[in-house]
């Protein structure tokens, strides 16, 4: 790995220039006094140092100035280096992650604001900071949200429901309806393994749970039991038949109806398509549709993620938590994915808490979504491991009859439901190109939405906000690039909900009478929603 002399000469060149320039200006404005240097500073246009004090204090200001100038070089050093794409993609990652945290607004000596702070404080905000900090220590990661504001069941996952059955693995969530009558078909949402399910109902206002209910839909959904060391030995198999198939098998048997809308979010969707493909080589078509929210199925690019996966880690991790280990399987434990997560994006999800919680002596506010991102979960290391394989690495799922799931062959081209694919623009976790990419894996009917914000403010967008936008292709087209379909995609304000909404009642079938009570002779409900499993903290 080099970069190129001409590349590497031009840099030094752009850098001892604006270094110069910066040096003669500080010592320019100290000469002129406190007040017009404040006027004749550059306003620093980075949110770090948007405070006044970062202006007002002339060292703050040249620390800051500086900073950011040799910010931008590492930068344009790692984009210049030769190599091949992973190794550029990671020297990028690795030369983000030091800026991020070496920036003066994550340390005392250098942040004029929290020194401020401190003395009209007289010392208080310190000691408020170094209580917070003593605090997260315990609790084993950085706060970045009032934790005690929330309880699950009392001011989240709070939509009136019952659970109806319950294995080992999840507990199948059955929802009171809010409509006099149903859709014949209902609904059944699978959300993600590694995190909980009241993403999809954090508050009544915001909860996609309640909307799917409210517009007329027997809705169910599955809550992951968090695995203990109990549970080590768990696969991937296990979690398509013991899970996702019996969880479609519970809802025909409850609703009376041989076929289900079904929706997955994130890994629930990748789990929810090769449980359908399994169905599907066993000759079963159980689902009248399928939804996929920010889902990966085809892996050939994942943005930011395939920095951290190739042979050597994912052996290491085989070796360490997986099948194979010498001392046995183990789990992922959910605190290392979520800092994993958090990283990123360091300066909204780890340096803003370091410097508010610690710094400054703040409590974080209290945030029903980021309280959700901190109520981790583990994985069974050989089901992580083998997905880890068999789709990042190797990207198998994609291809017809390479994997074999619960003893048949996987072809996701043999699912024979029409199928609704969203994507979120800004999202660092499934990249909407990537998401995008599950039009083409699958043969029947499909539409393409994409929202904007991330992979969860994206999805979590309800209408009566009306925020954000979403686009929706001109056509029924889709062409294999995305960013070709992007070109023609119109934008429409507000949220996307509707559009799904719309579609999802087409494939839905008749009104019928909702039922009175939940499940049925067979399914008789075990506790009230949202149940003992999803209360299992990490």
């Amino acid at each position: 790995m080099q970069i190129p002399p001409d590349a590497w000469a031009s840099l030094q060149q752009d850098y001892l220039r604006q270094a110069g320039e910066l040096w003669n200006r500080t010592l320019h404005e100290s000469h002129e006094g406190a007040v017009a240097a404040a006027a004749a500073s550059e306003p620093l246009k980075d949110r770090r140092f948007a405070n006044p004090s970062w202006n007002d204090n002339r060292l703050g200001h040249f620390t800051a100035a500086l900073y950011l100038l040799n910010a931008r070089t590492l930068q344009q050093m790692a984009d210049q280096v030769q190599g091949d794409d992973k190794t550029r993609a990671r020297i990028r990652f690795a030369v983000q992650q030091f800026v991020d945290a070496t920036a003066p607004s994550n340390f005392l000596a250098f942040n004029p604001e929290a020194q401020q702070r401190a003395l009209h404080t007289q010392g208080e905000s310190i000691a408020r900071g170094m209580q917070l900090l003593m605090e997260d220590i315990r609790r084993g990661h950085v706060s970045q949200t009032d934790e005690s504001a929330f309880e699950v069941g009392r001011n989240v996952a709070t939509t009136e429901g019952s659970v109806v059955f319950e294995n080992d693995f999840f507990q199948l969530l059955e929802y009171k309806p809010l409509t006099a009558q149903v859709h014949e078909r209902p609904l059944l949402m699978v959300p993600p393994c590694i995190n909980k399910y009241y993403i999809l109902d954090l508050q009544p206002e915001n909860s996609l749970i309640r909307y799917a209910v409210a517009q007329g839909h027997r809705t169910f959904v599955v809550s992951w039991r968090n695995p203990d060391a109990s549970c080590v030995h768990w696969n991937w198999d296990d979690y398509i038949e013991q899970a996702a198939i019996k969880a479609i098998e519970v809802v025909q048997a409850i609703s009376g109806s041989k076929t289900l809308n079904t929706l997955g979010f994130c890994v629930g969707g990748t789990i929810l398509s090769a449980a359908l493909a399994v169905l599907a080589a066993r000759g079963q078509q159980p689902a009248a549709s399928v939804t996929l929210l920010t889902t990966l199925l085809d892996f050939s690019s994942n943005g930011i993620l395939d920095v951290f996966i190739d042979e050597a880690s994912v052996r290491l991790r085989e070796l360490t938590i997986g099948p194979q280990a010498p001392n046995g399987p183990g789990l992922l434990h959910g605190q290392e994915l979520a800092t994993t997560f958090s990283f990123l994006r360091p300066n909204d999800l780890v340096w803003n808490y370091v410097v508010g919680n610690y710094l400054k002596g703040d409590p974080p506010p209290a945030f029903d979504l980021l309280y959700w991102n901190g109520d981790a979960t583990h994985l069974p290391g050989p089901m992580y491991c083998w997905y880890l394989r068999h789709t990042y690495l190797q990207n198998d799922l994609k291809v017809p009859g390479r994997l074999t799931t619960c003893g048949v062959p996987v072809d996701l081209g043999a699912i024979k439901a029409p199928v609704y694919v969203y994507g979120s623009r800004e999202d660092h976790i499934v990249p909407w190109e990537a998401a995008y990419r599950n039009t083409q894996v699958f043969t029947g009917k499909k539409r393409f939405v994409l929202g904007a914000s991330g992979h969860i403010a994206g999805v979590i967008n309800p209408p009566a906000k009306n925020k954000r936008s979403h686009w929706i292709g001109k056509t029924a087209a889709l062409p294999a690039d995305g960013q070709t379909w992007m070109k023609t995609a119109v934008e429409h304000p507000g949220s996307w909900w509707p559009d799904w909404s719309a579609w999802l009642a087409s494939h839905a079938g008749a009104q019928k009478a909702a039922p009175r009570t939940p499940g049925n002779r067979q399914y008789t409900p075990i506790e009230p929603a949202p149940g003992r499993y999803v209360k299992e903290r990490a």
